[in-house]
Formats: structure tokens, C-alpha cells, sequence
């Protein structure tokens, strides 16, 4: 076996930075994934039919095509149409959080119905309004049943965060393979990139386990 981990210790300082440059737009787009998630669900689940229409119509287009797809048609589309010079950490934010958005009020649409009807009838026998009823009745309860979901949304797109790199955006991946065209080996700082993923998603995992923990702790 031809390695040599060695010539690359100059290069780690310059690919752990990648570590804060990948978390920074994947924690923004789950941000935004999760808000436009929930609203979507609440779409999917209301009585107006516009509504419902746009939601199911805006998942099946999101879900229907590659993320890839979605980045480039971000990426180059809009200074075409538009003029505006949109930015590599502008387009990854707008593609992973619509996408994940898409997945996202799935996920919270099946959580809501599986919330005990006989909790929404007795809150509206109480006169309480849609929107406390929703926020401070169903979300909380709805939230115990699709944590374990959502964790694993957030390492999909985690792990997935890396297809940024076709667009020039220095992430992790990025600048592996920046490295690997300077020293003329590409399996070493892969390998090394990888294993920070893993970390990654290690992490995501332990601290998905201490929030179940945390609210069967509360039940």
C-alpha cells in the first residue's frame, strides 16, 4: 500500500477550516428547511385547497429531482435570468434548504396525524385558537414522534453537503480535493475528509440520542 500521511500535515490546518465553512451553510439551510417545512405541513394538512395544491406541488418537484440538479439550476440560473451574481454559500443555502424543506413537512405532516385526534377536539372544545392550539398542543407532541426522523434528515443533508464542492464552495470536500491536486494524491486526503464526516455524523447521531433521551425523560 502506496500511502503516505505524512506530506499532508501541512495541508490539515487549511481542510479543519473546511469543517466550520461546511456546518455554516448546513446549519443555516436546516434552518430554513425546518421553518418552510412546517409551513408546508401545515399547508398539506389545512382545509384550503390552494394551499394544499401548492404544498403537495412544491414537495413532488423538490423530491422528484436531484439536489445536484436543484444547486446548478440555483447556481447559473439566476445571474442568467436576473443579473445578480449569486454567490457558491447563497446557492448552497437555497438549494438544501428548499430541498430539505420539501422532506422536512413530510416528516411533520405524518408526526401532526399521528397526534391523538381527541387532543385537537378537546382544544377546540376549549376555544382555544388554531395557531396556540398548533404551537403549544400538537407541534410539541408531534415533535417527540419524528425527532428520530428529522436527526436523520439532518445527517442525510450533512453528508450530502458535499456535492457543493462541483460549484467551487470550499467546503470539506472542496478542499480535499485541492489538496490532492498539489501533492498529486488524491486517496490520502479523502480518506482523512471521510473520516471528519464520520465524526460529523457521530456527533449529529450522540446528540439526536440525548434529545429523545431528554423528552422521554419529560413524558
Amino acid at each position: 500500500m502506496n500511502l503516505d500521511f505524512s506530506q499532508m500535515v501541512p495541508y490539515i490546518p487549511f481542510i479543519l477550516e473546511g469543517i466550520w465553512v461546511t456546518l455554516k451553510f448546513v446549519i443555516v439551510a436546516i434552518i430554513l428547511g425546518s421553518i418552510l417545512g412546517t409551513i408546508l405541513a401545515l399547508f398539506k394538512i389545512g382545509s384550503i385547497k390552494p394551499l394544499r395544491w401548492f404544498a403537495d406541488a412544491y414537495t413532488s418537484i423538490f423530491r422528484g429531482t436531484p439536489l445536484i440538479l436543484q444547486l446548478m439550476i440555483i447556481y447559473y440560473s439566476i445571474p442568467q435570468l436576473t443579473g445578480y451574481d449569486i454567490s457558491p454559500f447563497l446557492s448552497a443555502i437555497l438549494a438544501f434548504g428548499l430541498n430539505s424543506s420539501a422532506y422536512i413537512s413530510e416528516i411533520i405532516r405524518a408526526g401532526i396525524q399521528a397526534v391523538d385526534k381527541g387532543q385537537m377536539e378537546a382544544a377546540q372544545a376549549l376555544g382555544i385558537p388554531y395557531r396556540a392550539m398548533m404551537k403549544d398542543i400538537i407541534l410539541p407532541q408531534a415533535l417527540k414522534n419524528i425527532l428520530p426522523a428529522l436527526m436523520n434528515e439532518f445527517i442525510t443533508l450533512t453528508k450530502e453537503s458535499a456535492i457543493v464542492s462541483t460549484i467551487g464552495y470550499l467546503d470539506l470536500m472542496r478542499r480535499a480535493q485541492v489538496v490532492g491536486s498539489d501533492l498529486f494524491r488524491n486517496f490520502e486526503p479523502l480518506l482523512f475528509v471521510g473520516l471528519i464526516y464520520w465524526c460529523l455524523v457521530m456527533g449529529l447521531t450522540v446528540l439526536g440520542r440525548m434529545f429523545e433521551r431528554r423528552l422521554k425523560q419529560s413524558d
